[in-house]
């Protein structure tokens, strides 16, 4: 007979903020959403149709590729496209895309493509779909340098989705063990590191990081640009952190489990990592879900500013830089999807940290009503 593995208390938890999740119809929505985002931009490479660096200067600024499923007469047939070329109209004095109907090109499922290397780990040269040259499948345009906009904006995302959970990867250690000691040992050790974090704190974090984004070299690569970034964020992120867990700590080391602890000599460091730190599971999940989203934000606004991740390397944020001038937003709204993106991964971040907020906290969604 087959012994069943034990129910850990963090197994239990999960199991029971999953089910309260499925319950909560918009949080598990939300959910869904965002396992989406984050599937869609881990297969970029095999999603998109393109490459990142891929570009035709004849096709720049080319609205979104029709794709028609109608033969001439009337009947449905494999999908498929027209080749696209870009034509002076003298009767406007505008650049028009007109298409070539002599020839069809059909939409052909997993061609082969460049090579790249899934999750920077498993070679491949297969894409979803796309079509033979000399015709181009754009499905939301392209932009002013003729590169694809939607396979643009999967890679992007690669960088603007997992910068959060990079910069809390550095943010949540320190501000852990920090907030652990300062509430561990109290009385002036305390105070000492109370007052450091206060003063981080209190650093005007947007302008700081234009400051500092602003300082780094113009020729740095976009890899160290974006290490450099992570670091930035999570510089300013950990001192808030700190003063909640120290918080948390204070209330925490005078339990009997924490005494008996002391009483058999165990050592001050593991007594918080072992002991102490894993009460504030709870406040940690939540903290995860909500702060995720402000990171989000930061890399894009630095990128929309052009501090952050620079031209050629795409991010959501720089990818908007294109869509500020007014006559982009009027004719190519297209561009405006990588905006769209941000808001919906954003939402979907806060609704299911509310929702998983109320599920281990009931007296804040009490506090509410």
């Amino acid at each position: 007979m087959l012994n069943k593995q034990p129910n850990t208390p963090e197994l239990n938890l999960i199991r029971q903020m999953y089910q309260r999740l499925y319950r909560d119809r918009v949080a598990f929505v939300s959910l869904l959403v965002l396992v989406g985002l984050y599937l869609m931009v881990a297969l970029a490479d095999f999603l998109a149709p393109y490459s990142e660096s891929h570009f035709d200067r004849s096709l720049a600024k080319a609205p979104p590729t029709p794709v028609y499923m109608l033969d001439e007469t009337g009947g449905l047939t494999w999908p498929y496209v027209f080749r696209y070329e870009k034509r002076y109209n003298p009767a406007t004095f505008t650049q028009e895309f007109t298409p070539i109907l002599s020839e069809k090109y059909p939409i052909r499922l997993f061609p082969t493509a460049e090579p790249y290397r899934l999750f920077g780990l498993i070679p491949g040269t297969i894409r979803l779909f796309g079509v033979d040259a000399p015709a181009q499948i754009s499905l939301l345009g392209n932009d002013i340098n003729g590169r694809d906009v939607f396979s643009r904006m999967l890679y992007g995302g690669q960088i603007s989705l997992t910068i959060g959970f990079l910069s809390l990867f550095v943010v949540f250690p320190i501000g852990m063990i920090y907030g652990g000691l300062a509430g561990y040992f109290g009385g002036k050790v305390d105070d000492l590191m109370m007052r450091i974090a206060e003063i981080v704190m209190s650093i005007p974090s947007f302008f700081l990081l234009i400051g500092l984004a602003a300082i780094l070299p113009p020729g740095l690569p976009s890899t160290q640009r974006f290490a450099l970034v992570v670091l930035i964020l999570a510089f300013i992120g950990w001192a808030g952190l700190s003063r909640v867990i120290r918080g948390m700590v204070l209330s925490i080391k005078n339990e009997e489990f924490i005494e008996s602890s002391r009483a058999i000599g165990m050592n001050p460091f593991t007594i918080i990592v072992r002991h102490i730190l894993p009460q504030t599971t709870s406040y940690l999940m939540v903290a995860l879900t909500l702060s995720v989203p402000g990171y989000i934000l930061a890399e894009s606004g630095l990128s929309f500013l052009g501090l952050g991740i620079q031209q050629p390397d795409a991010s959501w944020g720089n990818m908007l830089k294109e869509a500020q001038d007014i006559s982009n937003i009027i004719e190519r709204p297209w561009m405006l999807m990588p905006g769209f993106l941000i808001f919906l991964a954003v939402l979907a971040f806060n609704v299911v940290g509310d929702a998983v907020r109320d599920i281990l906290d009931p007296k804040s969604r009490l506090a509410r009503k």
